[in-house]
């Protein structure tokens, strides 16, 4: 069982910055993979950011160059810096964790519950 917390939301003007933060319930050595995704009105969730335990990462293009997701194992937080913010970044962003069971080829998802981030024009 792994629980998720996100803070760091808030309205930003565009151009502006925020940093999200995730923290788990475990040591996040024992994740995969952890990354942020985010959900306008009316549209799916789609992936922003994440990274695995070897510390690669993938971004979405639509953030490359502005948003940088790291991780802090001694705090076991992951960290999404987001930089040079539009309005279409404006949307509800959740922190997920994924734990891999290969025996049972498994995949099990964690999310958190989920902060708003609104960039005003």
């Amino acid at each position: 069982q792994v629980r998720l917390v996100e803070s760091g939301g808030g309205l930003v003007q565009a151009g502006g910055s925020l940093r999200l933060s995730c923290e788990a319930s475990v040591n996040i050595f024992s994740i995969n993979a952890m990354g942020w995704y985010r959900q306008a009105p009316g549209k799916q969730r789609d992936l922003v950011a994440d990274i695995t335990s070897g510390s690669r990462t993938n971004y979405a293009d639509s953030v490359k160059g502005r948003f940088t997701i790291s991780r802090d194992n001694a705090k076991n937080t992951v960290y999404l810096q987001m930089n040079s913010l539009k309005p279409e970044d404006t949307a509800v962003y959740y922190c997920n964790a994924k734990v891999l069971v290969p025996t049972m080829t498994t995949t099990y998802n964690y999310w958190g519950q989920g902060t708003q981030v609104t960039v005003s024009s």
